[in-house]
């Protein structure tokens, strides 16, 4: 099968009718960077890094309000324990391989320490999902270079999706999977907010698009498949609203609340994590909680989103031991949407909003 990538939109597929930003991406939260480096050897490594970064933490500011809420703890989320503890975040959040979680947490501490001389207590935050289906995983090819570039040339622009960064090794719901992102704008209290998600996909379940299930074994019935092991996930959620965070946890459940829409099967092996942040100054009162409503909307859209992004801007990938993990057929969703008449049905008058 050989077809472009495709982001969801561009295949005529919108997720809620809540419009997006220019982007529809997470870098349309002002102050939010993101940067990949990926390790492909186009044979048995299939790996590498992606960070995102508030600006706004190399301009003077300490910390951030965050959360992170563990859908299921299967997994190595470094630093987790602290933004639990103290509601901030103090880093760059990256993400990569399983086995690579700690020496790229190591570098990341390289580039916070560089950045604070005096510092004597620094809290990395580094996440990871497992690619060794199609990635010689043992290897740890993930070096500081590679961490400290990814962070480094991180940039506002669009980021790059699909078999990139920490995604260029990962498999989603029998199909292959990398890095997505999408993002939406509400207004909230009289004024509009983005909130935008990027999310790493490797995790087990049915494909389904616009609540129209998918199974791999239908969409590409020529092809054996075996079920990769170390199924996880990866969210991270940023906004500008002034949310404290409390509320943000709030936003982190609904994140990986998202992942069922797309068909996750949420297994054993799953380690699935959201880690949401703001870029707000804090006020001294935060959002009412009566208003918060539709910021839970845009996260669970751009979530949403943002995994078919994931999937459907994915190519076709050989790894290690010869394993082939193939790229959804897009036109074969297009036709499975047509044939049960929901093709564009969850479209509404805002969404085509980049």
């Amino acid at each position: 099968m050989d077809q472009k990538p495709r982001r969801t939109r561009d295949l005529g597929i919108a997720v809620g009718a809540l419009p997006t930003g220019p982007l529809n991406a997470i870098t349309d939260v002002a102050d939010v960077l993101v940067g990949h480096v990926t390790v492909d050897d186009g044979a048995d490594l299939h790996t590498g890094v992606t960070a995102v970064v508030p600006r706004r933490l190399s301009a003077g500011h300490p910390a951030l309000p965050a959360a992170v809420y563990v859908g299921n703890g299967y997994g190595k989320l470094v630093g987790s324990t602290q933004v639990d503890e103290l509601g901030v975040l103090e880093s760059p959040i990256v993400l990569t391989a399983t086995l690579s979680v700690f020496r790229a947490a190591d570098a990341l501490l390289t580039y916070l320490m560089d950045r604070h001389p005096a510092g004597v207590s620094f809290n990395p935050l580094v996440g990871e999902t497992n690619d060794a289906h199609l990635s010689d995983i043992r290897r740890r090819p993930v070096t500081e270079e590679h961490v400290l570039a990814a962070v480094e040339h991180a940039s506002a622009g669009l980021p790059a999706e699909g078999c990139v960064g920490a995604g260029t090794g990962t498999t989603a719901l029998g199909f292959k999977a990398g890095i997505g992102t999408s993002s939406r704008r509400v207004g909230v209290d009289g004024s509009v907010h983005t909130v935008g998600a990027l999310v790493q996909s490797n995790f087990s379940g049915i494909l389904t698009v616009l609540g129209v299930p998918m199974p791999a074994a239908e969409l590409v019935p020529q092809h054996d498949r075996e079920e990769p092991p170390g199924n996880s996930c990866m969210i991270i959620v940023a906004t500008d609203a002034p949310v404290d965070a409390r509320q943000l946890g709030r936003l982190a459940r609904r994140a990986v609340f998202a992942m069922s829409r797309v068909g996750a099967a949420y297994t054993h092996g799953s380690g699935d994590y959201a880690i949401a942040f703001t870029t707000a100054p804090q006020p001294q009162q935060p959002l009412p909680e009566a208003m918060i409503d539709p910021l839970f909307a845009a996260v669970m859209d751009s979530v949403e989103e943002a995994l078919l992004n994931s999937l459907f801007m994915a190519v076709t990938t050989t790894g290690v031991r010869g394993r082939v993990q193939h790229a959804v057929p897009h036109h074969r969703v297009l036709q499975r949407l047509v044939t049960v008449g929901r093709a564009g049905q969850r479209q509404g008058p805002g969404a085509a909003g980049h």
